[in-house]
C-alpha cells in the first residue's frame, strides 16, 4: 500500500474500548480490522482494551485476537506487526466494574502520551447496550469519547425514541455512530460519485427518465446461532429499517449542498420525511420451510425470515416511482445488487420481431458487494443483415482498475471515520425515528408470513407485487469475467 491520502485518518491516537470483545463480530471484522488500520499506518497511535462477560486476561484475549487475524484476515500477517499490535492489547472482564475499566483507559492513555481520544465499540445484543454506555458513564469515560453502536437501533418507533432518550442522557448526538456497514462499502459510496460527478446520469436520476428501482439482497445463509435474537426481530427489522432504507437514501437523495457529513444527512434525512408510511398489503412476508423446528425457534413462529416490499418517496423527484426491496435468509444467491429501470422510449419504429422491448428495459446495476462492480444493459443490432436487436452491457469492476489493493472492508472505513468524527456514513435519531415511524402500519398490521422451501427466490407472491415488472435478480446474463479468455 503506498503513502496513506491526508486527512483519511484520525489526527490524535485512539483508545479503542470494544465491549463485546470475545464475540463472533469482533473476531471476524473488528480485530482484523483495527490490526490492518494500526499497521499500516491509518492511526498514529492505538491502544485497544477488550470488554466481555468471559473471565481471562490480557494474554487469553491475545491468544484469541491472533486466532482471530489467522482465520479471517484477507490480508497477509506479517509476525513483526503482529506483535507490535499484541503490545496495544489489554483487557477487563465486564465483572470487574467501572473502575477497572476506568484504571485501564487511563493507563493506555498515558502510555500512547499525547492528545489522545476515545472509541468505545458495542459489539454487543441490543438488551447490553445501555448496560453497557451505564458502565462507560459510571467509569467517566464519556469526555473526548466516540461511541460506535451495532443495529439494530430499536424494534419500533417507541423503543427507538426510548432509546434515544436514554443514550442522549450521557453522549450527545454527535458523539454517537449509527454502525451500517452496508453504507461503508466502497460500492455504496460509488453511488455518490456516479450521481453527481457525471454529467451524463445526473440530468436523468428522476422519475422522468427512471420507472422504478430495485434494491435486492437475498442471503444463502440460514440463523446460525442468531435464533433468540432473529424471533425478536425478523427480516425487516434486522435489514430494512438499517440497511436497505439507509442505500435507498443514498440513491434517491437530493445534492448535498457540499459533500460533508452535515448536509448528506440532512438530505438523506428529507427523503426518510417524503417517504409514505408503508401499506400492508404492498409487502410480502415470508418464512423458510423448516426454520420453525431450528433450535431456539418457536415452533408457531409468526417471524419472518423473508420480506419484500413496494415504497414511495412523496416528493418532487420520486413521485409515481416505485422502489422494491426484498431481503431474507436461505434463498438462492448471496447478492447486493441496486438496479435502476429506465424508461422505454415512446415509440418503437422498430420492425415487429426484431426484438426491441422483449428483454425488458435498460437497467443501471451496482453490484454492492467489496470488490465494486456496475452495468449498463442496452439494446444494440446484432450483426448480419436485418434489424435484429440484442440486450447488451457495458460493465466495470473494481478488479480491472488495479486500484483493488487500496479498497479497506466496511467496517474499517467505518471505525476511521468514527475516529475522525465524519458522520457521513452513519444514521442519525432523526433518520431512525423517522423510519420507524413509516414502518408503523405494517408492524401493526403485517401480512402472514408464506412459506418459500430453501434456495428458493421467496414466496410465489413476490411475482404479483412486482407485476408488472420482473425482479432482477436472478441475472440473465451473468457478470463478465474480465481475465477469461475473449473477455
Amino acid at each position: 500500500m503506498g503513502k496513506i491520502p491526508p486527512g483519511v485518518g484520525p489526527k490524535d491516537p485512539q483508545v479503542v474500548v470494544l465491549v463485546g470483545a470475545t464475540g463472533d463480530l469482533s473476531r471476524r471484522k473488528l480485530l482484523p480490522g483495527l490490526f490492518h488500520l494500526s499497521s499500516t499506518g491509518f492511526i498514529p497511535g492505538c491502544r485497544i482494551i477488550g470488554v466481555s462477560l468471559d473471565e481471562i486476561n490480557a494474554d487469553a484475549f491475545r491468544e484469541i485476537a491472533q486466532g482471530a487475524l489467522g482465520q479471517f484476515s484477507t490480508r497477509k500477517v506479517k509476525e513483526a506487526d503482529w506483535a507490535a499490535f499484541a503490545e496495544t492489547l489489554d483487557y477487563v472482564p465486564i465483572t470487574a466494574g467501572a473502575e477497572a475499566l476506568q484504571a485501564a483507559v487511563h493507563h493506555a492513555e498515558r502510555k500512547l502520551g499525547g492528545n489522545s481520544r476515545r472509541v468505545h465499540y458495542l459489539s454487543v445484543p441490543p438488551n447490553a447496550a445501555l448496560p453497557a454506555v451505564r458502565m462507560l458513564a459510571e467509569a467517566d469515560l464519556v469526555e473526548r469519547s466516540r461511541i460506535i453502536l451495532e443495529k439494530p437501533f430499536g424494534t419500533d418507533l417507541r423503543s427507538a425514541v426510548s432509546l434515544n432518550a436514554k443514550l442522549h442522557e450521557v453522549f450527545a448526538e454527535d458523539q454517537i455512530f449509527r454502525i451500517d456497514h452496508f453504507l461503508g462499502k466502497e460500492a455504496a459510496q460509488n453511488i455518490l460519485a456516479f450521481r453527481f460527478a457525471n454529467g451524463l446520469f445526473e440530468p436523468i436520476w428522476n422519475r422522468n427518465f427512471i420507472d422504478h428501482v430495485q434494491i435486492d439482497v437475498p442471503e444463502t445463509l440460514g440463523l446460525g446461532k442468531r435464533a433468540a435474537f432473529y424471533e425478536a426481530t425478523g427480516a425487516y427489522r434486522d435489514m430494512v429499517v438499517t440497511h436497505l432504507f439507509q442505500i435507498l437514501a443514498f440513491m434517491a437523495m437530493e445534492p448535498p449542498t457540499a459533500l460533508e457529513p452535515a448536509p448528506i444527512s440532512e438530505e438523506k434525512n428529507k427523503v426518510f420525511r417524503s417517504m409514505l408510511p408503508l401499506d400492508p398489503r404492498d409487502v410480502v412476508r415470508g418464512q423458510y420451510t423448516g426454520y420453525r423446528s431450528e433450535e431456539g425457534v418457536d415452533p408457531e413462529s409468526d417471524t419472518e425470515t423473508f420480506v419484500a416490499l413496494k415504497c414511495s418517496i412523496d416528493n418532487w423527484r420520486w413521485a409515481g416511482v416505485p422502489f422494491f426491496l426484498r431481503t431474507g435468509k436461505r434463498l438462492a444467491e448471496g447478492q447486493r445488487i441496486i438496479s435502476i429501470a429506465f424508461r422505454e422510449p415512446p415509440k418503437s419504429m422498430f420492425p415487429a420481431g426484431s426484438g426491441v422491448g422483449a428483454q425488458g428495459p435498460d437497467h443501471l446495476t451496482f453490484d454492492l458487494a467489496d470488490a465494486a462492480k456496475m452495468s449498463l444493459s442496452f439494446y444494440g443490432k446484432r450483426p448480419g443483415p436485418g434489424m435484429r436487436l440484442d440486450k447488451l452491457s457495458l460493465q466495470f469492476a473494481m478488479h480491472e482498475t488495479g486500484m483493488i489493493g487500496d479498497v479497506l472492508e466496511a467496517y474499517e472505513r467505518l471505525i476511521l471515520d468514527a475516529m475522525r468524527g465524519d458522520h457521513t456514513l452513519f444514521t442519525t435519531a432523526e433518520g431512525i425515528e423517522r423510519l420507524w415511524e413509516v414502518s408503523i402500519p405494517l408492524l401493526e398490521a403485517p401480512p402472514p408470513v408464506r412459506l418459500y422451501p430453501p434456495g428458493a427466490w421467496g414466496p410465489k407472491s413476490i411475482h404479483q407485487l412486482v407485476a408488472p415488472h420482473a425482479w432482477r435478480l436472478p441475472f440473465e446474463r451473468a457478470w463478465r469475467d474480465p481475465n477469461a479468455t475473449g473477455a
